[in-house]
């Protein structure tokens, strides 16, 4: 378990008090019976960025405080034990990752300027099918004149309906499932030819299906280098694999300290349910589970931090955050018997945002299959 500096653990405080006080899970259930399609409270990530969140994986050059990856995973354990709508993942981490590692100096500007104060979102747009395969892209850029024309369509893309900024995966050469001819490119949520449809999620959180039919983009848009831009995406999804892996283990230890709590004050048979031994059982092994949890994702933002090969790790994070949540968001249900089932408590909630989080960028299985393949299995 990472020993945190006094800066660290003074920004972890923060954003325990701020979202106990001004994000709690009541937020999440208000976004979904607004019924808005909104996929987060702006009012929220406005203050987000007001309080330096959206800028800690940002230079300090473009507003940011280069605080690093495990800094900005304390804050995304936080949101996560709440339920917090935010594009604090898509935006915050995933798109300054790609401008931080690849950005021109005025693609930074541009953008990062603005991501690190909160005043623009942005967001990867790389699956086009219902499982995570970044490699099978097929939506297409060909040359056209100085620049490139894109026709094709991205799903899932989260936050996607809001951004002001895409960061679009397509093909400028090769066929779907080389990771050879894949080019980035940086496309405003505004250009002409981008057709975005609101996906309601079981979270009660929001994503987009994004079509592009002749949308003209220059050079200027290019992300990295054309035809090589799985040196820029893989490392991007390590962050996005990690962070999200920080946010689910915030998730699965509130759905503990929430089921724990109950366990000591719910009476049946005359008695505490803590007291029986096979409910002592399961929340022994759940809490073993999250220790371990903590390590494997703490072990992938520090290695990320140091700027060494983090791929394994952060698939290993993601694969353990998965199967945890699972575990806890199901525990949560059944412990709280009756009242589990209902949507008056939270516990619905909190299964339904495991179940999003889990396929998100990847599945259990995924990533165990890629860690095995990186370990030379």
């Amino acid at each position: 378990m990472a020993v945190l500096t006094e800066e660290q653990t003074m920004l972890r405080d923060a954003a325990k008090g701020w979202t106990t006080d001004s994000a709690p899970v009541g937020a999440l259930r208000k976004l979904r019976d607004s019924k808005s399609g909104q996929s987060f409270d702006p009012t929220a990530w406005a203050e987000m960025g007001q309080m330096g969140w959206a800028g800690v994986v940002v230079a300090e050059e473009h507003n940011g405080s280069a605080f690093g990856y495990l800094g900005l995973g304390l804050v995304l354990e936080e949101t996560g034990r709440n339920l917090v709508a935010s594009p604090l993942l898509s935006t915050a981490l995933i798109a300054a990752s790609a401008l931080g590692l690849a950005g021109t100096d005025a693609q930074k500007t541009a953008w990062l300027d603005k991501i690190a104060l909160g005043e623009a979102v942005a967001t990867l747009a790389v699956d086009e099918g219902s499982h995570h395969a970044p490699a099978r892209t097929a939506l297409a850029a060909v040359k056209a004149g100085a620049g490139f024309k894109l026709n094709g369509s991205k799903t899932f893309v989260i936050d996607g309906d809001a951004a002001d900024l895409l960061i679009v995966v397509a093909r400028t050469s090769g066929k779907p499932g080389d990771t050879d001819g894949l080019t980035l490119f940086l496309v405003p949520g505004d250009t002409a030819g981008v057709t975005r449809t609101h996906l309601a999620l079981a979270d009660s959180r929001g994503a987009a299906q994004i079509t592009f039919t002749d949308v003209s983009i220059g050079s200027d848009a290019v992300l990295g280098e054309v035809d090589k831009g799985w040196t820029v995406l893989e490392p991007t999804l390590d962050r996005a694999y990690a962070g999200l892996a920080a946010e689910m283990l915030g998730t699965a230890s509130a759905a503990f300290d929430i089921t724990l709590d109950y366990l000591k004050t719910r009476t049946q048979f005359g008695q505490v349910i803590g007291t029986f031994q096979a409910l002592q059982h399961r929340a022994a092994k759940l809490f073993t589970d999250l220790e371990t949890t903590r390590s494997c994702v703490e072990a992938a933002l520090e290695a990320l931090d140091a700027g060494g090969d983090s791929r394994a790790l952060a698939s290993l994070a993601k694969a353990k955050a998965s199967e945890v949540l699972h575990l806890a968001s199901n525990e949560m249900v059944q412990m709280h018997g009756g009242i589990g089932m209902t949507d008056a408590h939270d516990s619905g909630l909190y299964m339904k945002r495991a179940r999003v989080a889990e396929a998100l960028f990847g599945g259990a299985a995924f990533h165990r299959d890629r860690y095995a393949r990186l370990q030379g299995f």
